[in-house]
């Protein structure tokens, strides 16, 4: 059965419209996404039209998931911004399985000449030399020690990380050297790791953070639809904090109308499953994301749609809908204006209230020893031959 195309709603706002006519709009099971829009830096525009034998409505319903291996020219991605709490992060994987709509990273996809939607979540590619980079980068004499962070754009645990496991060979790496680290996701598949996170989070360095955008399934499964479930989120906070890890919950991105009303509810449950700490995050809809998710919104929530994108343009400014994303530094996470302020409010009452910590896990930096000292780096062999399953 081919999948129904979804025309945009009458009350979809002009400035996300197409110079070329409505875009169709479809279903792909276990997407997020409802398109598959060209990457901004594209040269030449497409636009489907009826020739006789019918439109393309785009992947079918069991679209199948790509792995590509990319041989990467460095692995460590270094920042300067003021508003992130870490300057080096490591990303094994680009593009992600889990298919969140409101992902900040899509807009990414367009500098391989993709889509930031559907190729997004179904044309992934793996850092096969992940581990061995990294190695190369931390032994160069010019390296000064600070915690990595894992997984700051795509999910380094996503379900490819199964098979091709170069998330668990960067900790191995890590854990060689007693490197600090730290981890962002919302994959259960974490828990496998806890035999090297454990010991290391014992000489304090190692720390995980889980998203836990709702607690509603049914949300869940249409925003975030290839991800673990939130029941499922709040028991590995439980696993990994009875494993001796600090762990907290990530609350991004909240949605006026959507998930914001759920704020203290999720830092309940997440105190209560052993969280020690907790920040959160407002949507950011850079680039081609913002269709994207306006798209997603007006599908799925035609009733609410032009109050949320009020919202949020009120948050980035008081422009209304026309600005739904705001670029600076300080205002970009946590939104500008009275109702940015009265969700900071909230989550510092919560935060009080519920005995959270403030800030992150300090993580040591003086046990580093760089890679090759002793040989042990060695034993990490790089296999130029794709991993058994691999798809």
């Amino acid at each position: 059965m081919s999948n129904p195309r979804l025309v945009r709603p009458s009350n979809h706002p002009p400035a996300a419209a197409e110079a070329g006519g409505v875009r169709p709009l479809v279903f792909v099971k276990g997407a997020g996404a409802l398109s598959n829009p060209q990457g901004r830096f594209e040269r030449d525009a497409r636009t489907p039209f009826d020739d006789g034998w019918g439109l393309d409505d785009g992947p079918g319903p069991q679209a199948p998931i790509s792995v590509a291996r990319e041989v990467a020219r460095s692995i460590i991605s270094r920042n300067q911004s003021p508003d992130i709490p870490f300057d080096l992060s490591v990303n094994p994987y680009r593009g992600c399985e889990h298919g969140c709509i409101y992902c900040y990273a899509r807009p990414n996809h367009a500098y391989v000449g993709l889509s930031p939607g559907l190729d997004f979540e179904r044309r992934l590619f793996a850092k096969s030399n992940a581990a061995e980079l990294l190695r190369q980068e931390l032994a160069h004499a010019g390296y000064r020690c600070q915690p990595i962070n894992i997984g700051s754009a795509t999910d380094a645990y996503q379900p490819i990380e199964r098979t091709w496991r170069l998330t668990r060979a960067v900790l191995e790496v890590l854990s060689a050297c007693d490197h600090p680290l730290t981890i962002i996701t919302k994959s259960a598949l974490v828990e496998r790791d806890v035999d090297l996170l454990a010991p290391m989070a014992r000489r304090g360095l190692a720390a995980v953070y889980v998203t836990i955008t709702t607690l509603d399934p049914a949300l869940a499964r249409i925003w975030e639809p290839r991800a673990a479930a939130p029941w499922r989120r709040l028991e590995l906070v439980r696993r990994l904090s009875e494993a001796g890890i600090p762990v907290g919950v990530s609350i991004a991105p909240l949605v006026p109308f959507v998930n914001e009303h759920e704020l203290e509810q999720i830092m309940t449950e997440a105190r209560a499953a052993g969280a020690s700490s907790a920040f959160y995050m407002m949507l950011r809809l850079p680039w081609e994301l913002k269709d994207l998710f306006v798209d997603w919104l007006n599908v799925h929530f035609p009733d609410r749609a032009r109050r949320v994108l009020a919202r949020l343009g009120d948050l980035r400014g008081g422009a209304g809908a026309h600005r739904l994303n705001d670029p600076r530094y300080h205002t970009r996470m946590k939104g500008q204006g009275k109702w940015a302020e009265l969700l900071r409010m909230r989550f510092d009452v919560a935060s009080r209230r519920l005995g959270y910590g403030q800030g992150r896990v300090a993580l040591r930096t003086d046990l580093f020893r760089p890679p090759g000292h002793d040989g042990q780096m060695a034993l990490f062999p790089v296999s130029d031959v794709p991993p058994a399953g691999a798809r």
